[in-house]
């Protein structure tokens, strides 16, 4: 058996392997630009691998390690926060005092500051956490 070996050069160019190229970067760059990072106050939460999400309006309170408090991005004193919260309840119906506190913050301090928010008229309550 005799076989014939062509010998001819491929003048064709396929771009199957720079199109798989291109879309993996496509789909790397989506995947990466996912990941947002959300703005404010930094804290580190505690993880919890059972968090309720909650859909309703929000009232967001902050609470730092070094015991400075929060609410939705406006630094406030114990005595002001009250009153603040009071008024944020006001103008919504239904709404959630969600409570970002370090994990480094003593229990003491947080529950101060959930105490003052109870006495302000908040009835309903989360406690934030990373997922994990």
């Amino acid at each position: 058996m005799k076989f014939e070996i062509s010998k001819s050069r491929i003048t064709t160019f396929t771009a199957a392997s720079l199109t798989d190229i291109v879309f993996l970067l496509l789909i790397f760059f989506l995947l990466s630009s996912s990941f947002v990072v959300q703005p404010g106050i930094k804290v580190q939460l505690p993880k919890a691998t059972s968090a309720p999400v909650e859909t309703k309006g929000k009232i967001y309170l902050t609470l730092t390690a070094d015991g400075k408090i929060f609410l939705n991005e406006e630094q406030l004193n114990k005595n002001e926060l009250g009153e603040a919260v009071h008024r944020r309840l006001q103008q919504g119906g239904d709404q959630v005092v969600v409570i970002k506190a370090d994990k480094r913050l003593t229990l003491e301090k947080a529950i101060e500051v959930i105490d003052i928010v109870k006495l302000a008229g908040a009835e309903r309550f989360v406690i934030a956490t990373s997922p994990g």
